[in-house]
């Protein structure tokens, strides 16, 4: 069997539904129609603009617009500590709480447009520090607190911030030492106890909680620069991709859309705020939405994960597939020993999820995993499985309302054209227009360029569309394997092998060979009770030539304890070439153990 023929086998399977049954009612219900009569411009009318017509900012559409309004003292964050702490904030105190920040920065004589960086673990802090940088009208940039010294400084050196904030701890170990690679770097506000010395230095508990907390937020464009959001590429310095406040129509609409958040929703999102999910998703659309949000300080545990959706009676939960991969090394079983009856919608986003894991989603859960596409660039999801639509496990689903998504082919240059045929592989692209489509590289222009041909944004993502209007992910363009004519996706193999009983993880690259170009390899961790055998590797090549076919099959297969991953959840699979081939490993700032 073709690669092709797989990937359609795998279209076929669907998990049927029926929307009139489902409760509460979906947001978006009629797919077709509300794709026809959708407008960008009528969905700026769900939101409040800045009181007088002074333009739009996302802190007033997340918080002051409910504060003064019927969700006052709604919570709007529940925040749980590592240690069994716990602290609420309504609507009407993360309104006070982000106005003293926007007061301190104003005090500080910060001004609109500046950079503020915030480098600290999921405290409430972190949270109000970005929503009252968005309030002063200066630009957010929220980092990984796994960040070592070196990714920290060249990141703040890019967007020459003037601001950091972050812990007495980590500033001890990650910024001290690098503090003369940042000679922008004027304030630094320090949140807890804990002793550190050096220029610049502020308590948050004299600095921000003495500040007043009464703000008016000035007039702000719905094209001024709002957050800066950093991505890795294969090789060459982080990219900062901008952002703007006219973002959160975005933000707004496609929680509504595509997580299904309703006004009485209890809704989890585990992403860090230190990648893009973590903001978008993490702060902005539910707060806009105006639901509660669950805040757990805590890394991943999967019995703390089942308790705290158990505890806190999560009905929407936004998650990663290395953790839907991790809860599934440890069985159906765990999940069915808690009362998980809450949860209504459960999504996946980071990579492309397998088809077994939104199936085992049933299995466990009772309802399976929507998985969804976006970028850093792009700001918000675009192509989603929808609450009210079938899924087709290991699809990436369809494009929302508002997005127009296609595939293309390159030709000569830098002309493309649009595939019409299903199953056709190519280059995804998106049309501009969306709201938080990103506005630029900062200070990169013509790397920026680089991503447009016309109208459309190229997302570097090989993709194929089914008649059905369904997108499949087949591989990042340069994860794609040439093998003997075959252009093989990563993902379909590494889906394949995850059938497999024993398999937990695989990640999947081109090898070079010297007759047919690249031989497919893969990197195979196993289930806990499995242990690596020359049996099992015979077993896993058969299970996967019966299911691939020979052209497409892995002709090596490595195991190995666990894989390289980005903690967003990407498997590396760059990182696991390199180390294959002997080559630079290149940025490793997001690495998920890099930790110093």
């Amino acid at each position: 069997m073709s690669g092709i023929e797989a990937l359609t086998k795998v279209s076929e399977r669907r998990i049927r539904k029926d929307p009139v049954a489902l409760s509460p009612r979906p947001n978006l219900l009629d797919y077709e129609a509300e794709r026809s009569r959708f407008d960008w411009a009528d969905a700026w009318k769900l939101l409040d603009g800045l009181p007088g017509g002074r333009g739009c900012n996302i802190a007033h559409e997340a918080v002051d617009r409910h504060a003064t309004g019927a969700l006052a003292d709604k919570i709007a964050i529940r925040w749980i500590g590592k240690t069994g702490a716990r602290r609420d904030l309504t609507y009407s105190d993360l309104c006070r709480e982000t106005n003293r920040f926007a007061n301190a920065l104003a005090g500080l004589g910060v001004t609109p447009g500046e950079r503020v960086y915030v480098l600290m673990g999921r405290l409430p802090e972190l949270y109000v520090a970005v929503l009252g940088t968005l309030k002063a009208r200066c630009v957010a940039s929220p980092l990984f607190s796994a960040f070592g010294p070196e990714p920290i400084a060249t990141r703040i050196g890019i967007g020459e911030g003037r601001v950091l904030v972050t812990t007495p701890e980590l500033y001890r170990r990650k910024v001290e030492s690098v503090r003369e690679k940042m000679p922008s770097l004027e304030h630094v506000i320090l949140v807890g106890d804990g002793v550190a010395e050096g220029p610049g230095l502020h308590r948050w508990s004299v600095l921000v909680d003495g500040a007043s907390a009464d703000c008016e937020i000035g007039p702000t464009g719905a094209e001024d620069m709002a957050l800066l959001h950093f991505t890795s590429g294969t090789t060459g310095r982080p990219k900062g991709a901008i952002h703007v406040h006219g973002a959160v129509v975005a933000h707004h609409v496609t929680g509504f859309y595509a997580l299904d958040l309703h006004k009485d929703d209890i809704f989890w999102c585990t992403a860090d705020p230190g990648w893009v999910t973590g903001t978008s998703y993490g702060i902005l659309a539910p707060l806009t939405n105006g639901v509660t949000s669950i805040v757990l300080e805590a890394e991943f545990d999967a019995q703390t994960w089942y308790s705290t959706l158990e505890r806190e009676r999560v009905t929407v939960w936004y998650t990663a597939p290395t953790a839907i991969r991790m809860m599934m090394r440890l069985g159906a079983q765990a999940a069915k020993s808690y009362d998980l009856s809450a949860l209504r919608f459960a999504a996946s986003v980071g990579e492309p999820l397998n088809p077994e894991a939104v199936v085992w989603g049933l299995e466990a859960f009772g309802l399976p995993f929507h998985d969804n596409w976006w970028q850093t660039e792009t700001g918000g999801i675009m192509i989603a499985n929808l609450a009210a639509l079938d899924i087709k496990p290991g699809s990436m689903g369809v494009p929302l309302p508002g997005i127009e998504a296609a595939i293309l082919r390159h030709k000569d240059g830098r002309n493309v054209e649009v595939i019409d045929e299903p199953m056709i592989e190519g280059e995804l692209a998106l049309k501009r227009g969306w709201p938080s489509m990103m506005r630029g590289y900062l200070n990169e222009e013509e790397r920026y360029a680089k991503c447009f041909v016309g109208d459309w944004y190229l997302t570097g993502d090989l993709a194929r569309r089914d008649e059905d209007g369904y997108y499949w992910f087949v591989g990042r363009a340069d994860d794609v394997i040439k093998s003997a004519g075959h252009l093989i996706g990563p993902f379909e193999v590494e889906s394949a092998l995850m059938e497999h009983p024993a398999v937990a993880e695989a990640g999947v690259i081109g090898k070079p060979d010297p007759t047919i170009g690249e031989i497919v390899k893969a990197f195979v961790a196993l289930k806990p009770g499995r242990e690596p055998s020359e049996q099992l590797r015979k077993e896993l090549h058969g299970h996967a030539r019966k299911r691939l076919g020979p052209a497409v099959a892995p002709k090596e297969i490595d195991f190995c304890a666990n894989l390289p991953k980005t903690r967003s959840g990407k498997i590396m699979r760059r990182l696991l070439k390199a180390r294959e081939l002997g080559l630079p490993e290149g940025d490793l700032s997001t690495l998920e153990s890099n930790e110093t």
